[in-house]
């Protein structure tokens, strides 16, 4: 069984069809929505969608942060895979998605990480690759990840990257051809994107610090 878990905070614009695709991808038997105290219209983007059984829906009064979401929807997933989908991604396929997962179930890596790309200029110099949210791990995995995750907000992908890398896990990354992942200066005012960009550079340093202990034990596994 494979489940998808998108967290989704003030994305009314994206995150229904996000949803639509995965719901329609054959190959997922169960979505977790976590509607991550969006203060738009993305609740009722969500709920618009609350017929089809696959769906399973979790509503935050507040927002608790992308690593907690993302934590809550792992305790309730009934998958042995589980496939993470950014809420604000736009031209998602069902293609993208078996990209994730089939390598999972082939057993050629322990994590796949998915990168938005539409040339190959997006491919081999983008730096911030290891950081991309599409992706497919192994519940067993990440459980004993779900306290860190719960304070990790945006860093959360570190701590994925660096907890497989100190288990010498292979992680493979794939091109999600023609996905398109807007950047902050195209979805919000400036001011208000140079705030986030700040606000997740620096959870994403918090996240990073903290691992220190995986990153010597990733070392000592390697070259000792």
């Amino acid at each position: 069984m494979i489940t998808a878990i998108i967290s989704a905070y003030n994305e009314e614009k994206t995150v229904g069809e996000v949803i639509k695709t995965a719901l329609s991808c054959e190959l997922l038997s169960e979505i977790i929505v976590i509607n991550d105290g969006s203060t738009d219209k993305t609740g009722k983007e969500i709920e618009s969608l609350s017929g089809n059984p696959k769906l399973k829906i979790i509503n935050f009064p507040k927002n608790k942060g992308k690593g907690y979401a993302m934590s809550e929807g792992i305790k309730k997933a009934k998958g042995e895979i589980l496939v993470f989908l950014d809420a604000d991604i736009i031209n998602l396929r069902k293609s993208h998605i078996e990209s994730l997962v089939l390598p999972m179930a082939r057993g050629e890596a322990g994590m796949v990480i998915g990168h938005p790309a539409e040339s190959k200029f997006d491919w081999i110099l983008n730096p911030l690759k290891p950081l991309a949210g599409e992706r497919a791990v192994f519940k067993k995995d990440v459980l004993p990840l779900l306290e860190k995750f719960k304070t990790s907000k945006f860093g959360v992908e570190i701590i994925m990257n660096f907890h497989y890398w100190s288990e010498a896990r292979r992680i493979k990354f794939v091109m999600l051809w023609g996905l398109k992942h807007p950047i902050k200066f195209q979805k919000e005012k400036l001011a208000k994107a140079v705030f986030f960009y700040i606000l997740e550079t620096h959870q994403i340093i918090l996240a990073a610090a903290k691992q220190s202990p995986l990153i010597f034990k990733g070392i000592r596994r390697r070259f000792l």
